[in-house]
């Protein structure tokens, strides 16, 4: 039998001692390179972070598989067996231009199946996580479980650019949702905007497109606590290649889904 209790405690031990490692780089010159785009920023920091978590799975668990957005982990066409989903600094430009709102992000999935969640606020040392079926977790207090929410009550996150003419989607599609809505915020962290919406702070969160280690730990905190995740077409997230995103309290995702996304070729 699997003892997911201690690579549970175990993962929780490591993402915190990743963090003090972040931390204490505040003071230091990064080197910076870009990686698709000029604003698809990399540091040796989240090289380095990402080289510490792969050796410490390694080394305690040389069985289960890495998938990281730096590449330092497997190439996988499956998720058969335990896989670690990892984004080492989920926000690097946020890490790099305000040294706030990034976060360390880690998914356990074992067959393709959520089991560990964990995303750590750094600045704010707030450690979300969940074990799958014990509930989730604001440092050592749980979170309630989500309300119901009507669109005209609700926050959106939402980055600018999808209701901005783009080469991605038909702007309009969007702009009744940001109308029709209480407000729009945008973080320029994934991992961060999925704990927004699992601890209530928004309602719902949209992107076009994110990678496997972007969503991995925050679907399933969601999850835990009775919200919906999906892609844009309502069908379930692949872990193993990009995906847009649609992440809501319940009622709300069915809502937004039907009334404002039916229309979209996503």
């Amino acid at each position: 039998m699997m003892n997911w209790e201690k690579i549970y405690n175990d993962a929780k031990l490591w993402v915190k001692e990743a963090g003090e490692r972040i931390r204490s780089s505040f003071q230091q010159t990064l080197t910076i390179r870009t990686k698709s785009n000029p604003n698809d920023l990399v540091t040796d920091i989240d090289q380095e972070i990402e080289q510490f978590f792969i050796n410490k799975i390694r080394e305690v668990y040389p069985g289960h598989k890495i998938i990281g957005e730096e590449g330092y982990g497997d190439q996988l066409e499956q998720l058969e067996g335990i896989v670690w989903l990892i984004d080492p600094i989920d926000g690097t430009m946020n890490f790099v231009h305000q040294q706030r709102n990034f976060a360390i992000s880690l998914g356990i999935y074992e067959n393709g199946i959520g089991k560990i969640g964990i995303i750590y606020d750094i600045v704010h040392d707030e450690m979300y996580h969940t074990l799958r079926g014990t509930g989730a977790y604001l440092n050592n207090h749980p979170l309630p479980l989500l309300p119901e929410r009507t669109v005209n009550e609700s926050i959106i996150a939402l980055n600018a650019i999808w209701v901005m003419e783009n080469h991605r989607i038909n702007h309009q599609l969007l702009i009744p949702l940001a109308r029709d809505a209480r407000g729009t915020r945008s973080y320029g962290s994934a991992a961060l905007e999925l704990v927004y919406v699992a601890t209530g702070r928004v309602d719902a969160y949209i992107s076009m497109r994110l990678s496997p280690w972007d969503y991995a730990a925050g679907a399933l905190l969601i999850e835990e606590l009775g919200g919906v995740v999906t892609n844009l077409r309502g069908k379930k997230l692949d872990f193993l290649s990009k995906d847009s995103l649609l992440a809501a309290k319940p009622g709300l995702h069915q809502v937004i889904l039907k009334d404002y996304l039916n229309n979209g070729n996503w």
